[in-house]
């Protein structure tokens, strides 16, 4: 009777109760959700996902969808009264309120975008500095290891990927003598990026004195290294007077190419006082990965000797910041364009905003040429950056294929007088997700040298024809729409 009783009355009851507590649960979410989207399409995507996908879908939000940078993964203000940091502050403000700085030419001419970085990310400016443009892995890895050599301090590391193959080898031997001598060596990998870093193999490292922390470790790589938030940054700084960014990893295959052929990357060898900005990023982001050790000394940032004039921002971009930082930077630059915008990126996956300003210039006379891969590691990136190929033809943007292998560059030079060279992809997720940097230059000479092998990687490109474009298969457009639909969730 009472086995009666709980199939007739209670079982039905249980289970409206539970379906409805599983629908509050999802309106809830929903509600979370556009509250805390600022990208409407993203917002979109993610309530189709918790709405369509039953359990699945509000796991996956839980896990993966949170708006990091209003739940700030870590807060940076608490080191804001750092005692580097705060000279370095003084410093450069000192300098941009020059006289004699403000009449160079290129900072006046950028002196818009210069405010915007200082007020969104803090990102403040230096003019004494010495540049160097590393060309593919060979050049990189030349000057890196050449620096590390030489270190007698400190050597500071940070890399989305740092494998465990014949390069990466030989740099934890070299960075092993060198804190045998009693320099200071520490390394931030991502946990994703570097996943191929066993737990054992971060223990050999520790053991030969290198201090090793990962970055945000996670449990699933295979499955988080498209969804979660991840550093994306390419960072070395050499005794505080040596710093690299840009574009190229710990990876024996900068050297030896892919299934692609031959990788084609663009990296920076820095001196000067931007090398304290990129130091200062490395403290921030060690104090958050190593438990709050806090790297005070001012011996980190010795007081730079060069003398060269270089003008140039270090802009740090994350989920942990206000603002997505690197993106406005890319946008406002694009907009104050008046004769050409020069673009080289692996992955094109444009917001509306930055797609919007890049047609309007093409459209109002401007030379907008965009360099992309003609083959790519990723198949779902792949078709999504092709959809943006039809409108930007026919708004005049000129789209170049690079056949030359596979090119892995993050570049922009507008003008003849801005340049940037970083870790940050012309896409979402390197403006919204991921932890990113890039050095933001304001020097005519450099852009000049960039602009010089910019053209190089069109002459081993093959332009895009409008009319062959638009005569493509229809099965092809329809991978390209289904990607561009699943774009917001990679």
């Amino acid at each position: 009777m009472s086995h009666q009783l709980f199939t007739l009355v209670l079982a039905p009851w249980l289970r409206m109760t539970a379906l409805a507590f599983y629908y509050l649960i999802i309106l809830i979410t929903v509600i979370v959700i556009v509250r805390d989207r600022r990208d409407p399409v993203k917002a979109l995507s993610w309530i189709l996902v918790v709405t369509l996908l039953p359990v699945a879908g509000l796991v996956f939000y839980v896990v993966f969808g949170r708006n990091y940078r209003k739940e700030k993964i870590f807060n940076r203000k608490e080191l804001e009264d750092l005692k580097q940091i705060s000279r370095l502050c003084s410093q450069q403000l000192r300098e941009l309120v020059d006289p004699e700085i403000q009449h160079i030419e290129p900072i006046e001419a950028n002196k818009d975008i210069i405010t915007l970085l200082l007020n969104n990310s803090k990102s403040l400016l230096t003019v004494r500095n010495k540049v160097r443009i590393l060309n593919n892995g060979k050049a990189k890895f030349s000057e890196l290891f050449a620096a590390i050599e030489a270190a007698t301090s400190s050597i500071h590391l940070e890399y989305y990927i740092f494998d465990n193959d014949r390069i990466g080898k030989q740099l934890v031997d070299l960075l092993a003598r060198k804190a045998a001598e009693g320099v200071e060596v520490r390394l931030i990998y991502d946990d994703v990026g570097s996943w191929g870093i066993k737990r054992r193999h971060a223990r050999h490292m520790r053991a030969q004195g290198i201090k090793v922390c990962s970055f945000m470790p996670v449990v699933f790589p295979w499955l988080t290294s498209k969804l979660n938030n991840r550093n994306h940054r390419k960072i070395a700084v050499i005794d505080g007077k040596i710093g690299f960014t840009g574009g190229i990893n710990i990876a024996e295959r900068y050297l030896k190419g892919t299934k692609f052929g031959p990788w084609r990357d663009t990296h920076l060898k820095i001196e000067g006082d931007a090398v304290n900005m990129l130091q200062a990023i490395f403290i921030t982001d060690w104090y958050f990965v190593s438990g709050k050790e806090l790297l005070a000394d001012d011996k980190y940032f010795p007081r730079s000797r060069i003398r060269t004039r270089s003008p140039m921002q270090i802009a740090a971009s994350g989920p942990d910041s206000d603002w997505a930082s690197i993106m406005q930077a890319f946008f406002a630059a694009i907009n104050k364009a008046e004769k050409s915008i020069y673009i080289s990126t692996p992955y094109f996956l444009p917001n509306q905003a930055i797609l919007t300003a890049l047609k309007v210039a093409a459209l109002s006379g401007i030379d907008v040429r965009i360099i992309l891969p003609h083959r790519s590691d990723s198949k779902v990136v792949y078709w999504a950056t092709r959809s943006y190929i039809g409108e930007m033809l026919d708004a005049g943007i000129k789209v170049y294929f690079f056949c030359k292998g596979f090119n892995h560059s993050k570049v922009m030079i507008i003008d003849d007088n801005f340049c940037s060279v970083g870790s940050a992809n012309m896409d979402i997720r390197s403006f919204e997700d991921n932890f990113e940097v890039s050095a933001i230059m304001y020097d005519p000479k450099l852009a000049e040298e960039l602009t010089g092998y910019f053209m190089q990687d069109i002459d081993n490109s093959a332009i895009v024809s409008p009319q062959a474009w638009h005569a493509r298969s229809r099965l092809h457009a329809m991978y390209e729409s289904v990607a561009r639909l699943m774009s917001p969730l990679l």
